[in-house]
């Protein structure tokens, strides 16, 4: 009964850990890894999902104003303000030490971003393209004005707007970089954006001035919106699913993130109004993200744009503005690599961006160990070494319990099997039979599972942590692995995975049953082939710690008398 027992345990644990992380990703706002559903695109009207509090006609008026952004370079378009003929644009490029940014002059957006220190995954002499306007991406970041209920119309992204001269290119010697964009008069009021870009940093200030030229008040509102085709990023693996999609953060609901299809269908509960936080585009390694200062009133809105178009965005009333005034107001926009450190030195939660899912309790300490060690190994690779290094040695008394419970197995299964063999035609004295073995012998069928389960959450946001962490992304560890974020490209260490596993197995008791022995090879025979898709700093610290597994098991095995032995499966 026990040996019964214990092999459903291990194939309900096994299948468990399967449909856990498929259930995982759609909690933490993926798509399914194992059993994935087609997202349906049509191209209805955009349904307003956030922002209720705002006047009758601001999301209607972003919505037509971001309407056709994937196509803002076309000249000869109908411009947004008064149905007046089209205004020729240009786009210019600006470079910074970590930056190659191309603004559009109409709107004076920011349609490409190209990050000089991060290669793209498909030709590593090529930069990675974050933000993009092109036949295939579209990636926007976006400003402009918006009237209050039954106001004229203001400057927004379809404005063609004027950069005034100046340098394109960071100096040396120089830290900062302005570019200023201004508007002509609509509705009369100027709108003038300047870009400060500073160097070694990831985070653009953007300060737009709102100028009245007119005879009358005016209290405009500013918009503040990212853009994006509901597309998975160039190269995403689909064995492995990340969350790719708007976000926001407020102090009230803290992090909230939504998926492209749950927009689509206006399944959207999101915290509507705030005074802090921000919104943003997530996807694997990389974010981008506008800021506003704390104490600022903002409403909060995820909509969908056009057809596999969709936006996050923030809109913030303004003060009253009189005639001949001025009102400024300070942002921020990010764009640039998930790490930690620099997300946590912008504004609060922004690192929440980074997602290690419900396991963030666990996952960021580990996370600061794994850091702090590669500060003294310089070797991404190796500190994934030592970190589950530690980890065993914290594990040590659990592990010991573990395998002090095999071993006794190990040695009381001959009784069991001649036992088993003598009274195969009486299951009920056989099971009353193997009941007072395991008393006579003080074994628990259960003492290996139990302190080997107790770690399983560890371990999980662990996975997280390296498959979470751009540090990972085109860094080398030895030899063949150049890239820890990519899978083996000679399928080595999956194989020597395969190999550890399957030694680890053969170390364990071999269950009475045969068919319960060839089940006991099953689980680790599956999860082994998954591992030839996985990142090789994965699979690099599932060998390591099966490598440490089986040299503690070993040991333990020794030191009770019980020499270790093989069990091979007999199919």
């Amino acid at each position: 009964m026990n040996d019964i027992r214990r092999t459903i345990l291990w194939v309900i644990f096994g299948f468990s850990l399967v449909m856990l992380w498929d259930q995982w990703q759609v909690y933490n706002g993926r798509k399914p890894t194992f059993f994935p559903s087609a997202v349906q695109r049509t191209a209805s009207a955009p349904q307003p999902t956030g922002a209720a509090s705002t006047p009758d006609g601001v999301p209607k008026a972003i919505n037509n104003a971001a309407t056709g952004a994937g196509i803002a370079s076309v000249t000869g378009q109908k411009a947004l303000q008064n149905n007046a003929p089209a205004v020729a644009h240009e786009r210019v490029v600006v470079h910074t030490d970590v930056f190659k940014l191309t603004f559009d002059t109409e709107g004076g957006s920011l349609v490409q971003v190209e990050l000089l220190k991060h290669a793209d995954m498909a030709d590593k002499a090529r930069p990675f393209v974050l933000l993009d306007d092109s036949k295939d991406r579209v990636y926007l970041a976006q400003t402009g004005l918006i009237p209050a209920a039954g106001g004229s119309a203001l400057p927004t992204h379809k404005s063609v707007m004027t950069l005034m001269p100046g340098e394109r290119t960071l100096a040396e010697g120089s830290q900062t970089l302005e570019l200023r964009f201004e508007s002509a008069d609509v509705g009369g009021v100027k709108l003038v954006k300047t870009y400060t870009l500073t160097r070694g940093s990831y985070a653009v200030a953007v300060k737009h001035e709102v100028i009245n030229l007119g005879a009358t008040a005016v209290s405009p509102q500013l918009y503040l919106q990212l853009v994006r085709d509901g597309n998975k990023p160039v190269g995403e693996s689909s064995f492995y699913s990340t969350f790719t999609g708007p976000a926001i953060y407020t102090e009230a609901k803290k992090y909230q993130k939504v998926e492209f299809a749950d927009i689509e269908k206006g399944k959207v509960d999101i915290e509507k109004t705030a005074t802090n936080g921000y919104v943003a585009m997530v996807q694997h390694y990389f974010a981008s993200a506008w800021l506003l200062a704390d104490g600022m009133q903002r409403d909060l809105f995820m909509r969908k744009v056009d057809t596999n178009l969709y936006s996050v965005g923030m809109i913030a009333p303004l003060e009253s503005i009189a005639p001949g005034a001025r009102k400024t107001v300070e942002a921020k926009l990010f764009a640039g690599p998930q790490e930690e450190k620099l997300l946590e030195s912008l504004t609060p939660g922004l690192e929440l961006v980074k997602d290690y899912g419900w396991l963030t309790i666990l996952a960021k300490p580990l996370y600061w160990l794994l850091d702090t060690l590669h500060s003294l190994i310089s070797n991404w690779g190796w500190s994934i070494v030592a970190l589950v290094l530690l980890l065993k040695v914290a594990f040590y008394w659990l592990n010991a319990k573990a395998y002090a419970s095999m071993a006794k197995m190990k040695a009381v299964n001959p009784r069991i099997m001649e036992m088993r063999e003598r009274l195969k035609d009486n299951p009920q004295q056989m099971q009353q039979e193997m009941m007072r073995i395991y008393r006579e012998e003080k074994v628990n069928p259960m003492g290996g599972c139990f302190p080997i389960m107790i770690q399983i959450p560890v371990f999980i946001a662990l996975y997280w942590v390296l498959l979470a962490s751009v540090e990972m992304r085109n860094t080398p560890w030895i030899g063949w692995i150049q890239d820890l974020s990519s899978p083996d490209p000679w399928y080595i260490l999956p194989v020597v995975m395969a190999l550890t596993t399957l030694l680890q197995t053969s170390l364990n008791p071999a269950p009475p049953d045969p068919m319960q022995a060839k089940m006991m090879w099953f689980m680790p025979l599956a999860f082994s082939v998954m591992f030839f898709f996985f990142p090789a700093g994965l699979v690099l610290y599932w060998i390591t710690n099966n490598i440490l597994s089986i040299a503690q098991q070993w040991v333990i095995n020794v030191r009770m008398g019980v020499p270790p032995k093989f069990h091979l499966p007999k199919f």
